[in-house]
């Protein structure tokens, strides 16, 4: 029988050309059952066993496993490169340069309006003042109008300045009617302030449909105007940093009497309007039964956003509502705790 042999060299040299060209695994796969497949190169020789002398037969298939297990290993470390070579591009293309200076992430802070709330809060709360919060914004007439002494025609309930849901029921227009809540339940003397929203329709560069009030109340015994303007006093002199020049002005209001307006001199040399107040109305006490000959009440209201404009100089009160970052971010108060 004729020997068969076949050329280690050669075979080993034509693979060997095959898988340097290799760069990707797909390839390489394709190139491994190319020559280890069932019906590969490598399968091809063994089949040709069958015609081999048993002489030559060994030597043969010793020198096919030789170039299988070549082949074998060549593949194993071609896939390893090829893998770790996929593993450093994959990282070059998304590595972080960590020589750049990071990405600051800005501290958020409390609104302009929540920071002088809390600062005003803080000043009553030195004086002895219970801070009342919450309260209902959805009330109804008696509590928002007529317990405070509010007339059935007064222009406060017009339908042109009011929200009001149906006949009884209205966002409230004001933190007063708190008073009334407060004077129900609550056990003498009171000494409150009481901060919240309050809703009316209005629009305009110092006005909006929704604004912040503080409300103040004290009713106890012997309790007079003196200590009204004692307070207003030396509230707007620690809230504006400085002695302020302020003037009471003789007004209206259904549910106070006497009743005033305080005007502040600004830096024109002219008087502004900056807030209202007045002793409680012996209405509203013999309401609820408080002997208006043995107590005595103050009260005044607050608007947040109009002392704050006049702080900060801000001429527009719809820069507070805009969410503007780079506008809110300016105001800070160094004390709002």
């Amino acid at each position: 029988m004729k020997k068969k042999t076949i050329n280690k060299n050669k075979f080993i040299q034509i693979f060997k050309k095959a898988i340097d060209i290799i760069e990707n695994i797909n390839d390489l796969e394709a190139l491994r059952v190319q020559y280890l497949g069932k019906k590969g190169h490598i399968q091809l020789e063994i089949n040709k066993l069958k015609g081999i002398s048993s002489e030559n037969r060994k030597d043969f298939g010793k020198l096919i496993n030789d170039i299988k297990k070549y082949i074998q290993k060549e593949i194993k470390i071609k896939k390893l490169y090829l893998e770790d070579l996929k593993i450093q591009n994959k990282i070059f293309l998304e590595q972080i340069d960590i020589s750049l200076p990071g990405r600051r992430e800005d501290i958020g802070s409390m609104h302009p309006i929540t920071q002088n709330i809390y600062y005003i809060e803080s000043f009553f709360y030195k004086l002895g003042f219970d801070i009342i919060h919450g309260g209902l914004e959805i009330e109804d007439e008696f509590h928002n109008f007529e317990a405070l002494n509010i007339p059935k025609y007064h222009p406060a309930r017009n339908f042109q300045d009011t929200f009001w849901f149906d006949s009884v029921r209205l966002l409230r227009t004001q933190t007063s009617n708190m008073q009334i809540h407060i004077i129900k339940k609550k056990k003498l003397p009171i000494k409150i302030i009481v901060p919240g929203k309050v809703y009316r329709k209005d629009c305009d560069q110092t006005h909006s449909p929704i604004f912040h009030q503080i409300e103040g109340l004290v009713i106890d015994k012997n309790i007079n105007f003196s200590h009204l303007k004692w307070i207003i006093n030396h509230f707007l002199n620690d809230f504006f940093n400085k002695n302020v020049k302020i003037r009471f002005r003789s007004s209206y209001f259904p549910f106070t009497t006497l009743s005033s307006e305080v005007d502040i001199m600004q830096n024109n040399n002219s008087w502004l309007e900056i807030l209202g107040c007045g002793m409680v109305h012996p209405n509203v006490l013999e309401r609820f039964n408080i002997d208006s000959n043995i107590y005595s009440g103050l009260a005044f209201g607050i608007g947040i956003e109009r002392i704050i404009m006049l702080y900060y100089g801000v001429q527009d009160l719809r820069l507070f509502l805009k969410n503007d970052l780079k506008f809110l971010k300016q105001f800070k108060r160094s004390r709002y705790y």
